[in-house]
């Protein structure tokens, strides 16, 4: 029995030893952070802060080296006079079932004259990543309709630097904005520092709006892809014998209106001239009428 006891009781002390040691470490390493210089505090917040620039120079690296490019589509549809206006709403109605996100429409107009001229233009706004298969899409829809493609082209603006120097620009003062609320905020400084100081936080307020409204534009020229569609009808102008015909026909409205132009200045110039001179010729026959009739009827002496 006296043995069991002694057993119980090593094996109650042993947890209460491992306890009373392990306080002491945890006590000893308390101890030890409360005398922490604050050298040992700032140095994770510069780590901390190197690894972050550290970050974002690599989330720069990346935004310069890939290409943001802004791409404008232009497309030319040649087909009838009549079948311009169902065209164009047709490719405008692709665009809207797309949905906004995809497909905009920026502007729509149509131009019509006597005879078998006519025009029309449709500008649209598509989602970059699916503008070459909606310009597919457009041409499979002309040519429902009957229309030829008479031109296509593709431009591209790289606007990368611009991109990445405006967010900087956007960042710096951003960083001095907080500067200068700083200033303001712990009211150091005479009445005149603190009233240029607010001066000068409403001009970085206001260059850090404009810049944003630059980046956010430039990042939508990216993002969506602008696409200008022209519709034409009638022939190409090939020569031959009408050739002529037609361009004299349509010149005579210009023909007219330049003879009926000189007419209006000969008017307002030979008019007065005229007039001038008929007064001056009838004082001319007065005064010979005068001068014959003094020398037929002389005084007497």
């Amino acid at each position: 029995m006296e043995m069991r006891r002694i057993d119980l009781a090593k094996l109650a002390a042993g947890p209460v030893l491992v306890l009373v040691v392990t306080g002491c470490e945890s006590g000893g390493r308390v101890s030890d952070s409360s005398e922490m210089t604050s050298a040992d505090i700032a140095e994770p917040a510069a780590v901390e802060e190197r690894m972050n620039a550290g970050e974002d120079s690599s989330a720069d690296e990346i935004a310069v080296s890939l290409p943001k490019i802004a791409y404008v589509y232009s497309f030319g549809y040649r087909l009838s006079p009549n079948a311009i206006a169902p065209l164009q709403m047709a490719q405008a109605d692709l665009c809207e079932a797309q949905g906004p996100r995809t497909c905009r429409i920026l502007d729509m107009r149509q131009a019509g004259m006597e005879g078998q001229f006519s025009s029309g233009s449709l500008t649209l706004a598509v989602a970059a990543p699916q503008a070459r298969a909606f310009g597919a899409k457009l041409m499979t829809l002309a040519d429902d309709a009957g229309g030829s493609q008479i031109s296509s082209a593709i431009g591209g603006e790289d606007l990368s630097k611009q991109i990445v120097d405006t967010e900087a620009r956007v960042r710096a003062r951003t960083i001095l904005r907080d500067r200068l609320l700083e200033v303001l905020a712990t009211r150091k400084g005479t009445v005149a520092e603190l009233v240029e100081a607010e001066r000068a936080v409403a001009r970085v307020n206001e260059e850090i709006d404009q810049a944003k409204g630059w980046l956010a534009e430039m990042r939508q020229r990216v993002d969506y892809s602008r696409m200008e569609i022209t519709y034409r009808s009638g022939m190409p102008e090939t020569g031959g014998f009408m050739t002529p015909v037609r361009q004299a026909i349509s010149s005579i409205a210009a023909i007219l209106g330049n003879m009926l132009a000189f007419a209006v200045v000969a008017l307002t110039v030979l008019l007065p001239l005229g007039l001038v001179g008929w007064a001056v010729w009838r004082l001319v026959r007065r005064l010979r009428h005068a001068e014959g009739t003094a020398l037929e009827n002389p005084r007497s002496p």
